[in-house]
């Protein structure tokens, strides 16, 4: 039984990017129900865009096994969780001089298109409670990658107790992801503010960067997790993993990269390829976008078979994962 948005979505969305974004709404639920798992990866301020409000339910509900996101997106969903009521919203920002802008800096705000994050009470808020985490791995000379130590700081009972009144943590894609521990690859962690935060420490000889796993160990994380997923023992005939892909940049180009990784340079000639793709962006190709490119050329990297489902939505990821998240969801 379908809610009203998933009715509204059939009745109306027939054509155009409509239609690509009807067609990759009943790929991903068709990839499920034969059985595949699925990657969902999140480039871009999906996190302080609160996808969370449809994300978070996918990842309670099993739609999502596994998550690739920026540094970035691993952060903001946590800092919306603790200071949501400080953040400040700008809906003319395209209208700020540079003056506007320096004054939203001394007023310690950081913009994302139309909306502030407050410094104190968002990054430095987690920064205090994730040094913990980290410091006393270290002293017991323990190492674990970025996701884990934000697992840790999220089980923590006063963490908790920041959580602010203004916010449900049932929106939280986070919570819900460190309730299933679910896996996650952060490409490049040290573009985020908590990287910085960390390099800073290791820079003053406060914590060593050993301290924090390594993309490349994320990679080897990701070949083991790939190769004991990508086959259904109850299903032989259900599809590799599919790959949902939010924007583009590093969030999506490293985790696609470990199937070509395991089958050439692995030389493990019986690797599938990824059983479903689909990207939400709105790249331009003819720029020589890797971001924008369209499916098939990722065929010629040996990423997807020429028979993979494939799906590109040319729109703003905004509007279109959460109306795809909920045909998967039924809404």
């Amino acid at each position: 039984m379908r809610g009203p948005i998933s009715n509204f979505i059939d009745a109306h969305y027939k054509h155009f990017n409509a239609a690509a974004l009807m067609d990759a709404a009943k790929g991903y639920e068709a990839h499920l129900t034969a059985g595949g798992k699925m990657m969902v990866t999140l480039a871009g301020a999906m996190s302080t865009a609160e996808l969370g409000r449809s994300l978070a339910e996918m990842i309670r509900q099993g739609k999502i096994d596994i998550i690739s996101c920026t540094g970035a997106n691993l952060e903001e969903d946590v800092m919306n969780l603790v200071a949501h009521s400080h953040y400040k919203r700008v809906p003319n920002y395209r209208d700020l001089t540079p003056q506007d802008e320096r004054e939203l800096l001394d007023q310690g705000l950081n913009r994302v298109t139309d909306t502030c994050i407050p410094e104190e009470e968002a990054f430095r808020k987690l920064q205090h409670h994730i040094h913990g985490c980290w410091s006393r791995a270290e002293a017991k000379g323990e190492r674990y990658f970025p996701h884990e130590y934000m697992y840790q700081m999220l089980q923590l009972p006063e963490f908790a107790a920041e959580y602010d009144d203004a916010v449900d943590p049932a929106n939280s894609w986070m919570l819900a992801a460190a309730e299933r521990n679910l896996p996650i690859i952060v490409p490049g962690w040290e573009d985020s503010t908590m990287g910085n935060i960390f390099a800073s420490y290791c820079i003053k000889g406060e914590l060593q960067a050993s301290t924090m796993k390594s993309g490349i160990e994320y990679m080897g994380y990701l070949a083991t997790w790939y190769t004991e997923n990508c086959r259904n023992p109850q299903h032989p005939e259900a599809p590799s993993v599919g790959f949902f892909q939010i924007g583009g940049g590093i969030a999506g180009d490293f985790p696609i990269c470990v199937v070509p990784m395991l089958y050439q340079d692995m030389e493990m000639e019986d690797i599938p390829f990824w059983g479903y793709f689909c990207q939400i962006s709105d790249s331009t190709t003819s720029y020589g976008s890797y971001s924008g490119a369209v499916p098939n050329e990722k065929i010629t990297w040996g990423k997807l078979d020429a028979d993979t489902p494939k799906f590109i939505v040319e729109s703003d990821a905004t509007i279109v994962a959460p109306l795809i998240f909920a045909w998967v969801l039924k809404w």
